[in-house]
């Protein structure tokens, strides 16, 4: 199947961060690197898709409670403060114009919430900063939220270890709603197919560097 373009990153969530960086490098051979600390008492870690053998602005985001955090208490984030193990949570995309785009699927009838500003230091101090949309309450994560890195260099083209992306979807017990929410986003080639089968959940296919296919 063919990866969107407009995707920007797979968001893999869990309730303690190395612990999530442990289960994906036992699982495929790679170390995600440090990506840094979220205002929102979340950090993450980072690993570049690529597709086909060829470098991608695409990548997975490993998140989890910050462990320099302030307070014991767990993030909302992603439901972070619910997982008991690493889960497929939800994925971004980058449109040109995420307010055209947000506001496109409001008229259509689809809140994807307000563009705000996000920001985080990497391990090297460098501080990166971006705009989102933030999901209305309660947040639907089947539906991309949208980012627009600005002036900043997309994650997945900065030399991160790597691993190959072979396919994207959304499984849906009853798929229509969440089809005709992601056509109100007029995406052409941004949002992952929405099909049929067992459950909600993402079904994420990746190719080890031995050529194994990790189904997560």
């Amino acid at each position: 199947m063919s990866i969107p373009h407009q995707l920007d990153h797979i968001v893999i969530a869990g309730p303690d961060l190395a612990e999530l960086v442990d289960w994906f490098h036992d699982l495929t051979g790679v170390r995600a690197a440090p990506g840094g600390a979220h205002p929102t008492g979340t950090a993450n870690a980072l690993v570049a898709l690529t597709v086909d053998g060829e470098p991608r602005p695409h990548y997975l985001e490993l998140i989890g409670p910050d462990p320099e955090r302030e307070t014991e208490q767990l993030p909302k984030t992603f439901n972070i403060h619910r997982l008991k193990k690493p889960t497929v949570i939800t994925y971004a995309v980058h449109p040109l114009g995420i307010e055209k785009v947000a506001e496109q699927a409001r008229a259509r009838g689809v809140e994807l919430g307000p563009i705000v500003d996000l920001e985080r230091r990497t391990p090297e101090g460098e501080l990166l900063q971006w705009r989102l949309t933030q999901a209305p309450l309660p947040p639907n994560y089947g539906l991309p939220f949208l980012i627009d890195w600005g002036e900043n260099e997309q994650p997945g083209m900065t030399g991160l270890p790597s691993i190959e992306l072979v396919s994207f979807t959304r499984i849906e017990v009853k798929p229509e709603p969440l089809q005709e929410a992601t056509a109100a986003l007029g995406l052409d080639d941004g949002a992952v197919e929405v099909i049929e089968g067992k459950g909600s959940r993402f079904v994420l296919t990746l190719r080890t560097e031995d050529g194994r296919e990790i189904e997560i």
